[in-house]
């Protein structure tokens, strides 16, 4: 791919297969967002909109599965959109891509940060009757969080592989912890009630409305799987299980809604195992798997801004891609996913629906970055030379594949960007289209004065065998 190597490889097939599994948290991500399906579509949009997101974005990672074996590398969308791109506009194009992918994987390593420490927070206020809930508590609990995930990366860099071996084993185990309390001591809901009664508590004008905006929760649950693909199976089934589990054994709405922890999931937790010691355990497992998440994020979002800047595509790119000695890690770039989370987590202190707004950025910056590659590949297919060689093919039908995946994410991008509810204020405004468009202002201000003489693209380092 034309770069020297420089980190070593040392994880193997377990450890990998561990560290994807926790990257992605599937069926753990699903318990905090699960507000949001309360919220907007309600049970039956959690199954239905699983199921139709679990087909389109299968549409979307067969397309970046493809791409992945003709060029793997770091870079991921930025470098596919370099290689793929018109010549005239791959420069552009793949300098914000670069961005986006950037953005997206250090708001989501925030934004999972975010999770464990409200989390924290609900499970402090389950258990402590006259405990006053205050944002900032969870603002300092979140950036503990980053600081231990940070910590982790750095002086315990080398014991990574062995924990995501372990953890792998928590993630299955874990699973089955939670879902057979559950389906054992929770109520039932009827299947007419929680798979054909579509809600609309956020006050839209119709129910269908509602329910394009609460897609949300299933979606980011499946947002990420470019980094491993092959794993799309086995956490769509582990978290489509769990969803189910949370549908059918919801109980009363009214606590869930109420619920003092902020927390639904916590409340149906409790409200099926009337326990404390059983509900703490449960979402303790939860918070461990989460804290995991947040470790294999940090090496994620770092490991993308380093790969950029080895392409002089961010400010301070010369310092930012330099490997310090003797760290094997990108020691400067966690430093500024350190910053960037931490300042994300600040978020929280003037909104009600700070996570919202972190998992929208995060989203949408993913989404538009999977469809501005897979647009390239299918002016490429139209029009351009013949792809690279690849070890995985879509053969005859990757052209109807990869337009099907872009009509797919156009409304997806579109309504993610929406507030949860109306009317809308200044606390519970979705502020992701306002930072999104921010930082590409910010980008484009850089490319102009800098990148542009800079920048290069990484297909110029593309070494191919004839």
């Amino acid at each position: 791919m034309g770069h020297k190597q420089v980190l070593r490889r040392n994880f193997r097939f377990v450890t990998m297969l561990g560290f994807a599994s926790t990257v992605m948290a599937s069926w753990e991500i699903i318990l905090p967002l699960f507000t949001f399906v309360l919220t907007d579509g309600g049970t039956a949009l959690l199954f239905w909109g699983f199921i139709a997101v679990a087909i389109g974005q299968s549409l979307v990672y067969a397309s970046i599965a493809e791409m992945a074996s003709m060029s793997p590398t770091a870079g991921g969308q930025y470098h596919w959109v370099s290689e793929f791109a018109p010549p005239k506009i791959q420069k552009l194009l793949s300098y914000l891509t670069g961005w986006l992918t950037a953005i997206g994987w250090q708001v989501y390593l925030a934004g999972v940060c975010f999770m464990v420490g409200t989390i924290t927070q609900g499970l402090i206020a389950l258990n402590v009757q006259d405990y006053v809930w205050h944002n900032w508590h969870g603002t300092l609990l979140t950036i503990a969080v980053i600081v231990f995930s940070i910590a982790f990366n750095t002086i315990l860099a080398f014991r990574l592989p062995l924990i995501e071996g372990i953890v792998l084993f928590l993630h299955i185990a874990g699973f089955f912890a939670i879902i057979i309390p559950l389906w054992v001591t929770g109520p039932r809901a009827s299947p007419r009630e929680a798979l054909l009664e579509f809600t609309n508590n956020g006050g839209w004008p119709s129910v269908g409305l509602s329910s394009m905006i609460g897609l949300t929760a299933p979606m980011s649950v499946l947002i990420g799987f470019d980094c491993a693909v092959h794993m799309l199976v086995i956490n769509v089934t582990l978290a489509f299980v769990m969803g189910v589990t949370l549908i059918f054994t919801l109980g009363d709405i009214d606590s869930i809604l109420s619920t003092p922890t902020y927390q639904p999931f916590i409340q149906v937790f409790f409200n099926a195992t009337q326990s404390y010691g059983g509900t703490n355990a449960m979402v303790a497992i939860v918070i461990i798997l989460l804290t995991a998440c947040c470790i294999s994020e940090v090496a994620t979002a770092s490991r993308q801004i380093w790969s950029f800047a080895r392409d002089r595509g961010l400010p301070g790119s010369a310092w930012l891609a330099q490997v310090s000695p003797g760290w094997n890690i990108p020691l400067r770039a966690v430093c500024v996913s350190l910053t960037v989370s931490s300042l994300l987590s600040c978020i929280n202190l003037g909104s009600s629906v700070a996570l919202n707004a972190i998992n929208s950025l995060g989203g949408v910056s993913i989404l538009i970055s999977y469809f501005i590659t897979i647009s390239c590949v299918v002016q490429r297919r139209i029009r351009g030379p013949p792809l690279p060689p690849r070890r995985w093919s879509l053969g005859g039908f990757g052209l109807y594949i990869n337009i099907a995946a872009l009509l797919f994410l156009i409304p997806i991008i579109f309504f993610a960007l929406w507030p949860l509810a109306t009317p809308v204020t200044a606390s519970n405004m979705n502020w992701s289209s306002v930072m999104f468009c921010g930082t590409l202002i910010i980008a484009m201000i850089y490319y102009v004065v800098k990148a542009r003489h800079e920048y290069t693209g990484p297909v110029m380092h593309v070494k191919r065998d004839v």
